[in-house]
């Protein structure tokens, strides 16, 4: 058994011997071509024509990559792909987006073996800083505004038109057809907005009389600050969802957020994901009564659908979204859960209107990346386009609650929006304004540094072992190498994030490891002065179990609070800790046991050299 398990451990640990290329992948963004051998082909021989060292390059299934010797040669290949790919004055075709990829043989990944997960003061990662559009959040918060002014306003019959309603910067304005309707709805909506947060004037329109609400500044802070943290939230449960493990994701001043994902494989799947800003809308099919200032025309299956302005609720209330596949038809569909008030507001909608058709319109803000040289240099300019389609137009069959299907999507739609709204809504777009591969946050040098002085208390703790307890510290020297061995492949296994803290746990494990050993093999000496050396053995591997396994427990309650309690840098070394202890047990007492009795298990030994 102490065989097979050394074996499947070195197997398991082997890939960690194969370090990560650095390379490049390509995506299509908003171009219909797909990335396809003959591109990829031509992209490669540009990268080499260039003087960059190519390693290789590979197709995946949504896109290409091409594989560099160093980071330099990644920056500059970067440079040269996005000139090629996405010329200046153009809107960006294709996503170049920096990887590490993994150089783990095919036989090792066939049967599951991967290196473990480095942090970023180890191996780096991808680095994104991106920028929240706070006009869109404004203008996003301001027409929430104007449909709840719409609705008190029709709760007490106050008539106006959908035209006379204006936003523009930080204003609304609103118009009626006299003074004294003006006047009325001035009265039902100063208390909601009134100062500090909004001013609310009197004022004529033209001709016509009407109100201007303008949102102070320190309103506008507010909700900017209100975004962001919305932002931050959303993007943390999308991040959460894409198992990066140790992730940072936090605030850099007002509008902006960072987010480090160490040792991410496929960042341009990330990118994509992070990068991507998209919502649902419900409204009901137009009436013939209806007002034509309340009514949209779309496009919808070839032809054209009838809706009414009014959202009756969009993705904001959704709190789980799961993808699926319709039971009748086998075609994907998207199973949605509401939340308490969404649920209600569902109901309040389609309960009277069952038999009417309801629409289910798909938003999505798609980054728009334009490239212009400025003085000789490649700058981009960043924005949003919005992009909505009626993706279903279903009859309204029951009264609708907190869970429901939405169909008419394909595969690929029916994925990115589960994970959208499983993730959360973004209260406004946002887009990366730097990209770029992270190295070890604490330098080469220092880690270099780092890893020779484990190497040397290590090499130092074998030799004063060999020396001290002879035999028996050489057979103690084999358990704790192999014990390190099987220590990698669990970590690797599991897919643990190794830090430089993990580091210090795994030194300590060393530590005690040896600790292990020690309290054996002076308990052995203990029982050779009154005992031959077969019993000696036995006595003191057994009664020296005791105490091994209290101190290792109670160091082991210890790190499995820091694991649930702690994170960051005190999460990855309690990993390493935990694991370590656990190994190392099994190497102390069971495998160096082993090896004691294979050499001088006979009931005939008379001397041994400890």
């Amino acid at each position: 058994m102490f065989a097979a398990v050394i074996a499947l451990g070195t197997l398991y640990a082997a890939p960690n011997l194969f370090p990560p290329d650095f390379a490049l992948q390509i995506t299509a963004d908003n171009s219909d071509r797909l990335v396809n051998q003959g591109l990829l082909d031509d992209l490669t021989i540009l990268v080499e024509n260039s003087g960059i060292e190519v390693v290789g390059s590979e197709l995946l299934a949504d896109g290409g990559l091409i594989r560099v010797a160093d980071a330099g040669d990644q920056l500059r290949a970067s440079a040269l792909l996005q000139e090629r790919l996405n010329p200046p004055g153009d809107e960006r075709q294709y996503v170049v987006a920096f990887n590490l990829a993994s150089s783990t043989p095919d036989w090792l990944s066939g049967i599951g073996a991967q290196p473990m997960t480095l942090g970023l003061d180890l191996r780096g990662g991808a680095h994104f800083l991106l920028q929240v559009d706070m006009v869109e959040a404004l203008s996003k918060r301001l027409a929430d505004e104007s449909e709840k002014i719409k609705d008190m306003l029709r709760e007490e019959r106050i008539r106006y038109r959908s035209t006379d309603i204006v936003i523009e910067g930080q204003t609304m304005r609103f118009a009626f057809a006299t003074p004294q309707l003006r006047d009325q709805a001035v009265a039902v909506i100063e208390d909601e907005f009134r100062e500090p947060d909004y001013l609310l004037e009197s004022i004529d329109v033209g001709n016509r009389a009407g109100f201007l609400i303008t949102v102070q500044n320190d309103k506008i802070r507010e909700i900017e600050s209100n975004a962001v943290e919305q932002n931050l939230t959303g993007l943390r449960n999308r991040i959460n969802q894409l198992g990066v493990a140790e992730p940072l994701v936090q605030r850099l001043g007002g509008n902006r957020i960072v987010i480090d994902l160490p040792g991410v494989q496929d960042s341009a799947d990330a990118k994509r994901k992070i990068n991507k800003f998209a919502n649902l809308e419900f409204r009901l099919e137009a009436q013939a009564n209806d007002r034509p200032s309340e009514i949209d025309r779309w496009p919808y299956s070839g032809g054209v659908v009838e809706l009414n302005k009014r959202v009756i609720l969009t993705g904001d209330h959704v709190i789980h979204a799961a993808q699926g596949r319709d039971y009748e038809t086998g075609q994907p569909q998207v199973d949605i859960k509401l939340d308490s008030r969404g649920g209600e507001m569902f109901h309040e909608a389609t309960a009277p209107n069952i038999g009417r058709r309801m629409a289910v319109i798909f938003i999505e803000h798609k980054p728009i990346v334009t490239t212009e040289i400025v003085d000789g240099e490649r700058v981009e300019s960043h924005s949003s386009r919005p992009e909505k389609r009626v993706i279903t137009v279903p009859t309204i069959q029951a009264a609708l609650g907190y869970n429901f299907r939405i169909t008419g999507v394909t595969v690929r739609e029916a994925q990115d929006l589960a994970f959208l709204l499983r993730a959360g809504a973004l209260a406004a777009p946002m887009y990366i304004v730097e990209e770029r591969t992270v190295g070890a946050s604490l330098g080469e040098e220092n880690i270099e540094r780092g890893m020779i002085a484990v190497a040397t208390g290590f090499v130092l703790v074998l030799i004063f072992m060999a020396i001290y307890y002879k035999v028996f510290g050489l057979i103690a020297n084999v358990a704790l190498t192999l014990n390190l061995v099987i220590l990698v492949a669990v970590m690797s296994l599991l897919q643990a994030t190794l830090t430089l803290p993990g580091i210090a746990g795994i030194v300590l494990t060393v530590g005690m490891a040896v600790d292990a050993n020690v309290l054996i093999f002076s308990r052995v000496r203990e029982e050779l002065k009154t005992s031959p050396p077969a019993v000696a053995i036995q006595a003191g591997y057994d009664r020296a179990f005791l105490t091994i396994l209290d101190a290792n427990l109670t160091t082991l309650f210890v790190a499995l609070i820091l694991l649930t309690i702690g994170s960051g840098p005190i999460a990855g070394f309690a990993v390493t800790l935990s694991i370590g202890i656990i190994t190392s047990m099994f190497t102390a007492i069971f495998g160096s046991r082993l090896l004691v009795h294979l050499i001088y298990g006979r009931p005939r030994v008379e001397k041994v050299l400890i």
